[in-house]
């Protein structure tokens, strides 16, 4: 680890049930209720954010609004209001920026924030996240929860130990102990697939998985377990990037049997455009170029997009184009084992080929 790394002080910042939180101390008659942002009965569509009150039920974010109503009948669906969501995000983003520039937004509600030479001469990053914590419960009458830390990886993991309004310091002599402890699940990139294929191996926490060396890692997981090698051992060299510009928001799904039934794979389809559609609207952006990925039983991977001259963000457009673009590519005797949607393109308007007037559309094979 190079000096400036070993020597950084990160705070990660995660508002508490944000959406939610901010419904509820704008509408009083919310105060103390289970409530969830979006997903409204009727309408196709997943639960955003639930209030705490919710969860105690096993409402959770992305949770279609069904099966949130069958947890908990009494649930009351709350129409989103963005602008309210992003009002309060630049204002919280104000506080952070008293204490330093170095600040990377991962969504509305979340921030990486580099303390390592803050602007007010305080030195400590624990006390500096207790000042961010207080300002923004006494401005904006919403909470945090911070997790502090030499590196983003870690920090991120603190901040949702002692949700909500927690604060979580885990400093480098804590790091190895608390990372062997940790659940596979729990790693940063280790999805639903990869957890259960560490578990089948034996696998289960970071402890488990520092039996393997480099080679091995790579050898069961793929390029990905040169990553989880570092990252088990709380090895993060990233810097925080207060100017880094979102290229793409996507989602996958890697699932536990290959499909072969069409209405399956566009059943799929369907959930992973709701995760799409409320991480652009987390983001505030439309693209205006939809790309479907498709990984086959074989491991042959191929992606597939469609352009259009205006940007596109509704869920039922997403879904629509992916489920195009996948009917387009599929034989008969095909199965699938992972479908991916993203939306990019989110700069300049894409100018139609000459003498074309409808929406472009280009393949390709990786």
């Amino acid at each position: 680890m190079d000096k400036s790394a070993a020597h950084r002080k990160i705070i990660h910042i995660d508002m508490d049930a944000f959406y939610a939180s901010v419904e509820q101390r704008d509408n009083p008659e919310y105060r103390g209720k289970a409530i969830a942002v979006g997903g409204l009965p009727g309408n196709r569509g997943v639960v955003m954010t639930a209030s705490y009150e919710a969860r105690k039920f096993g409402v959770r974010s992305a949770m279609p609004s069904k099966q949130a109503l069958q947890l908990c009948p009494e649930i009351i669906f709350v129409p989103a209001r963005f602008p309210a969501y992003k009002e309060a995000s630049q204002k919280i983003r104000g506080i952070f920026s008293r204490y330093t520039d170095l600040i990377e937004p991962l969504s509305l509600d979340e921030a990486y924030l580099d303390v390592s030479e803050d602007k007010q001469g305080i030195g400590s990053a624990i006390e500096i996240a207790k000042l961010i914590k207080q300002a923004i419960r006494d401005e904006l009458q919403l909470t945090a929860s911070a997790g502090v830390s030499i590196n983003k990886f870690v920090a991120k993991i603190a901040s949702d130990i002692n949700k909500p309004d927690g604060l979580t310091f885990i400093g480098p002599s804590s790091i190895e102990t608390f990372m062997e402890k940790l659940p596979v699940e729990k790693f940063f990139g280790v999805g639903k697939v990869t957890a259960a294929k560490m578990k089948s191996m034996g696998l289960h926490t970071g402890a488990d998985l520092k039996t393997l060396n480099e080679d091995e890692m790579v050898k069961h997981f793929g390029k990905t377990g040169r990553f989880y090698y570092q990252i088990t051992r709380g090895i993060d060299y990233r810097e925080v990037q207060p100017n880094r510009e979102t290229k793409s928001i996507g989602a996958e799904d890697t699932f536990s049997y290959d499909l072969t039934e069409t209405d399956e794979m566009f059943v799929e389809l369907d959930k992973i455009a709701e995760i799409v559609t409320r991480r652009l609207q987390n983001y505030q952006l439309k693209g205006r170029t939809v790309t479907l990925k498709i990984k086959y039983g074989d491991f042959r991977q191929i992606t597939r997009n469609q352009s259009f001259i205006e940007p596109i963000g509704d869920i039922e457009t997403i879904a629509e184009i992916a489920k195009k673009l996948l009917s387009a590519t599929m034989l008969e005797g095909q199965s699938i084992r992972l479908l991916g949607i993203t939306l990019s393109n989110f700069g300049e308007q894409v100018k139609p080929k000459k003498g074309d007037h409808t929406n472009q559309l280009d393949l390709f094979e990786e």
